[in-house]
This record gives C-alpha cells, structure tokens and sequence, in this order.
C-alpha cells in the first residue's frame, strides 16, 4: 500500500516542471498585441476662493456676534412655548407616533373617544390626552381621524407646535 502511495506521489510530481517557456511565450505575444490606451484626462478645474470683501456688513463669524447670541435670554422670534415637563406622563407617550394607528371611533353622546393601537395593545384616547414622543396633545377627534399638536425643537432651539393625524387604519391586520 505504501509503494502504491509513493508512486501516485512521484507521478503527480512529475506532472510539476520548471519549464515556463509556452507560458513566458504567450505573455510576450499578449504584450506585443496589447495597444496602450491614450485618453487625455481633463486638468482640474481651478478652485476659486470666496472673499468676504464687504466690510460694511457684520461678519458672520464674529465673536462678538456669537456671544451676543448666546448671552441673550430670549432671542427676538422666540415663541415662548415650551413643554410641562413635571406633567405627568402618559401610556401612548413611550411611543412614537409613527407606531401608533387609529384602529376605532366611540362615541357615547358627550364625548368621542379614539382607539389606538400599539402592538397588540388597544388604548382609549379622548381630546386633551397625549401620544407621541413630541408632546402630542389630542385635539380633535373625527370618525375617521385624530388630529394632535405636537411640541418639537427647530434647529435654533425653539420650541414649535406642528400639526400631525392618525388616520383611521381599516382593513389592516397585525
């Protein structure tokens, strides 16, 4: 068994030789027939720095300018809201609104409720209740949608209202 092995090895080496000459051969020919491609790359276009030239103007990037802006307690435009934080929150607040659908619409004569489904979980919302991350405050309430106010930050820091609505999801299964 051990000769078989040998001679299978010894056989399988012989098949290995050094002799690159058919393989250096057809290197030289794919070298002698390959054309070089001559594309001309366009030159760069020329970056041409802006020069704040107007010194009449207040420069944008003054450090007085800064510091004016966030010394000043209110800012001219600022609207003054701002969320209750010590509220007391509720259920549908741990949500985002985006995962909240209106699933059903009661109404017992004095009062319309919404029911609002998050996972597999109902809850009954009425006007003045809150849903949504953004102190979304139920303002109205319809057979067919739920209309909140909404409480979010602009980019200078200001608090704005911004109208959302849950539309009734009919048909729709989890």
């Amino acid at each position: 068994m051990k000769r078989l092995l040998m001679l299978a090895a010894a056989c399988a080496l012989a098949g290995c030789s050094s002799d690159q000459s058919e393989l250096r051969a057809w290197m030289q020919e794919v070298r002698a027939n390959t054309r070089p491609i001559q594309e001309r790359i366009e030159e760069p276009k020329r970056f041409a720095p802006f020069r704040y030239e107007d010194e009449a103007q207040v420069d944008p990037f003054s450090p007085q300018k800064l510091a004016g802006m966030i010394e000043s307690p209110q800012r001219p435009g600022a609207s003054g809201l701002k969320p209750d934080l010590n509220r007391r929150r509720e259920a549908l607040e741990a949500f985002p609104l985006d995962t909240i659908r209106m699933v059903g619409h009661l109404d017992n004569g004095r009062r319309n409720h919404a029911l609002l489904q998050v996972d597999k979980t109902v809850y009954q919302a009425s006007v003045g209740n809150y849903a949504g991350q953004n102190f979304g405050k139920i303002t109205r309430i319809s057979e067919n949608e739920v209309q909140l106010q909404e409480l979010v930050q602009d980019a200078a820091g200001d608090w704005v209202r911004r109208e959302s609505t849950l539309r009734l999801q009919e048909g729709s299964s989890q």
